[in-house]
Parts: structure tokens; sequence; C-alpha cells
């Protein structure tokens, strides 16, 4: 699913109270998947999904499919269908434009709208291609930005076709917001729950980096942060992506990149800030926690000890067995 999970760059949303996201992928040249995928999004939770194999559009909660009759899954999969041709028609202009011939290529198109607790709004459509940015819409201003120079012939047919642009601002000021308030309204006790991460602190090995575990929370909006000797680090810290769990609960990984000199003599905590707490959880780095009370080379002595006992009582067992024999 990586296709559909690089959204065109990256969009911070932590203010936001409610988003809704839709994304069409086009690919081709890619062996053993979908030449085509759209999927719905509210608040980070998929709602809906289609592709070019099943050709219908699915529901991917249950409050979406309890709320919504047949006559609406039926709009939405030819919808689906309409867009699985223009996304196949927008992918091959966009290979004539990047002169590229064969091999494999994508396309993709995400679009949606966001609503905060003010009642401000915003909406945002872009296209990426071979996963980089293609072209954008700027809501203020209606006009189309080009961010890669083969997309400025498609910036100066798109900027001259006015009802088309009309027809989008429309659209992202009134008619996605509506949906996007139904659709909250449908699972609002599934997208306003607060559910509170747990955080792990652990390293492998003496010579590996300490890794912080934040997983179990949602919402998806996290802050993980390192801080020594009571101030937060800038440097020496990678942070991972937050990657979603089964269960629909998300997880996310911040790893302290020091050599093991660094370690010694400092004091590292691991600080979590999510809208389920009203304080930061703190987990302190304690090394050696795996084996409280004994030094590892002591572990690994009495590791060897046994393995020398073992073969000397087997060798003495088959000598007393030859002298018996005799």
């Amino acid at each position: 699913m990586f296709l559909v999970l690089v959204l065109l760059g990256v969009r911070k949303i932590f203010c936001v109270t409610h988003s809704l996201c839709y994304t069409y992928s086009g690919t081709l040249g890619i062996a053993e998947f979908p030449e085509f995928i759209a999927t719905g999004v509210v608040d980070d939770l998929p709602i809906m999904h289609y592709d070019s194999e099943r050709r219908s559009t699915e529901p991917r909660q249950e409050w979406m499919e309890r709320n919504l009759e047949s006559y609406y899954w039926n709009t939405e999969t030819a919808t689906s269908q309409k867009h699985e041709e223009l996304v196949k028609r927008d992918l091959n202009i966009a290979m004539e434009r990047y002169n590229h011939s064969d091999g494999a290529h994508t396309i993709q198109l995400m679009y949606g709208c966001e609503l905060d607790d003010d009642g401000s709004t915003r909406g945002f459509m872009q296209y990426g291609y071979d996963g980089e940015d293609h072209i954008s819409l700027d809501l203020k201003t209606m006009t189309w930005t080009a961010v890669q120079s083969q997309a400025v012939i498609t910036k100066q047919q798109w900027d001259s076709d006015r009802a088309r642009n009309a027809y989008l601002s429309d659209y992202f000021t009134q008619e996605c917001i509506e949906w996007l308030k139904q659709f909250v309204g449908f699972g609002r006790s599934t997208l306003e729950r607060k559910i509170p991460p747990e955080v792990s602190v652990f390293q492998k090995d003496s010579l590996s980096p300490v890794t912080c575990h934040v997983t179990g929370f949602f919402p998806r909006g996290v802050r993980v942060s390192w801080v020594r000797d009571g101030e937060e680090m800038a440097r020496g810290v990678e942070q991972g992506e937050i990657l979603p769990n089964e269960d629909g609960t998300f997880q996310m990984r911040s790893t302290l990149r020091v050599s093991p000199e660094q370690l010694q003599g400092h004091l590292y905590t691991c600080r979590v800030n999510h809208s389920s707490q009203e304080k930061w959880l703190i987990r302190p780095w304690e090394p050696n926690r795996e084996t409280p009370g004994l030094p590892k080379i002591i572990i690994i002595i009495i590791v060897i000890g046994c393995v020398v006992a073992v073969m000397l009582l087997g060798v003495f067992t088959r000598l007393r067995r030859r002298r018996g024999r005799l």
C-alpha cells in the first residue's frame, strides 16, 4: 500500500479538528498491483475503497455502511470508474511530458477539505508523478502552480478553464465540507475518541541505538522528543513516521543515535505529548535494565561455565561406560 500512503509531500494537520481526503492512484508496469486505487479517508481512518480489480466502491467503516444506502455506494462506484479512466489518461500525458516511454510509473491525485474548531475551512488538491509533486491548486487565487517544468503546459490549460475552476471553488468551500460534517456525524464516537499511548524505551544491546516506541494512540497527532539532562535535543534524534496499527490506532518510533560514550554520564528521557493526556508522558532511559544486578560479562561467564560442565559430564560418563565393558 506504499503508493496510497505516500501523499505528495507533507501536510501538518495537528491543529485540524476534522479532515476528508480522497486519493486516486494510477500505476503502470507494476506487477501484482491494481492499476487504479481510490480511497476515502476521514481523520486518518479509511472510510471507502475502490480498485480496478474489484471495480466496486466498498465501505471501510461499519458506521459508513450503516448510514448510507446502496444508492450512495453505486454512485461512488460510477464516480470511481470515471476517475479510473481519467487517471489513466493523465498518467499517459505525464509520461509524454517527462519523455517516459516504458518502465514502472505512478500518478496520484489527492484532494479534500479540512474543518477547524472555529469553523474555518480549507481545501487542497494536488497531483504527483512518480512520487514527486507535479502540480497543485491554489484555492486563494484559483490558479494552478506547476511544481515541475513539465507541468507548465497543464497549468496554462487548467488556468484558462474557468468553468472547471468555479466548480472546484464551490466544491471545496461547500460540498466537501457538508460531506465531511455528515461523515463525522456518522462516526463521531469513533473519530473523537481519545486513546492514550503506551510508551517503552529500549536498547537491543550496548552498541545499538536507544529507541522510544510509542503505540496504541488515537487520534494520530503526537509529539515525541528526547531530552538530555533537562534540555530538548535537536541533534542525534531520528524521528520515524506515524504508522497505522491493525486496530485503527497509531504507532511511532523515535531513535536516539548517539555514541555509547555519550550515553554514559547523562540522563536521557523520552517525552510524549498526546491530546489524550493533560501532561507529557515521560520515560527515562535506564541502561542495563534488562539484567538488573548482574553485569553482562558475569552472565556470559556463567553460561559458558554451564556449557563446559555439561560437556565434562558427558565425557566422564562415556569413560565410565568403557571401563565397565573392559
